[in-house]
């Protein structure tokens, strides 16, 4: 099977190209935009001569078209966007990037190549609430998704990933600023942390990807990546501060909510196992340890 990713250099790409390469009779290739100048993360960089590497640009039709002919994949995974952990970035890009490229990926995999058996796409369980820029373009995205799913038959499927965390994640993000927090004896100022959330190991979410490919789903389908467990913000601070230990202490409710979060988001995972046979294996206690240890 020949995989074509898109955002191979992101977070969940770090974790999924590797696990991909080492799976038996399959061969990856990775989309990077045309500007892509600088070193390949070193997850990537050490399996460097095991990867096809193509380049284009998903908001520019064109380029898209010719990186899908030079790697002419079976399935690709689409995990590319911006305003995952900035969710309020403009909302051109938002649209440019996260709606505008998903469209021209759809039309150049199947359209203008024709030869992809399978499309799966990142969703995020935000769209559910389109309470941000970043949220409402992937909903936009998926609504052309299920229409050419639907009125195409074109074998496109969605992966909504829950709270995905681990290494490689933006040092500005949750889990990874709370321990350093923790590790430098400091307080961590933060919301109320009431929002209950479904906290994923990003290993867990790159062998729920793999889990997804070549599954066959009805088009438009979408598989939910979480374990099915719900813990707030503030037990997670609270978990961390607990697994470090020190001087410091978390200071929930100095900063204000986002405006609009769901109070809750929990992945069906009962769903998922009974269509894919895949489970999370990561305890959030276990992977936020790994995390602490692996510094």
């Amino acid at each position: 099977m020949r995989v074509l990713i898109t955002g191979a250099t992101g977070f969940i790409g770090q974790s999924l190209v590797p696990l991909l390469v080492n799976q038996p009779d399959t061969a990856v290739s990775i989309l990077l935009i045309d500007s892509h100048t600088g070193p390949l993360p070193p997850p990537l960089a050490a399996i460097r001569s095991q990867l096809h590497i193509v380049y284009g640009d998903l908001r520019n039709f064109r380029p898209t078209v010719r990186a899908l002919r030079q790697s002419e994949p079976d399935a690709v995974i689409h995990l590319a966007a911006m305003g995952a952990t900035d969710p309020f970035l403009p909302v051109n890009t938002a649209a440019r990037h996260n709606l505008a490229g998903t469209l021209n990926l759809l039309r150049a995999s199947f359209e203008k190549s024709g030869g992809a058996r399978q499309l799966i796409t990142a969703r995020t369980p935000g769209e559910r609430t389109v309470m941000n820029h970043y949220a409402a373009s992937k909903a936009a995205a998926w609504a052309f998704c299920q229409m050419y799913g639907r009125t195409q038959g074109w074998p496109i499927h969605g992966a909504m990933i829950f709270q995905a965390y681990g290494p490689g994640q933006p040092a500005h993000t949750l889990v990874p600023a709370a321990l350093a927090a923790a590790a430098a004896g400091q307080d961590f100022p933060m919301t109320a942390g009431t929002q209950r959330r479904d906290w994923i190991h990003v290993d867990d979410v790159a062998r729920g990807l793999t889990a997804v490919l070549g599954q066959d789903l009805p088009p438009a389908a979408t598989i939910e990546l979480g374990t099915g467990v719900a813990t707030s913000v503030a037990d997670v601070v609270a978990e961390i501060y607990r697994l470090v230990g020190g001087n410091g202490r978390p200071r929930p409710g100095l900063l204000p909510d986002r405006p609009g979060e769901s109070p809750e988001q929990i992945a069906n995972a009962d769903q998922t196992y009974a269509l894919t046979g895949w489970h999370a294996q990561i305890s959030l206690t276990a992977g936020l340890q790994r995390m602490k240890d692996e510094g």
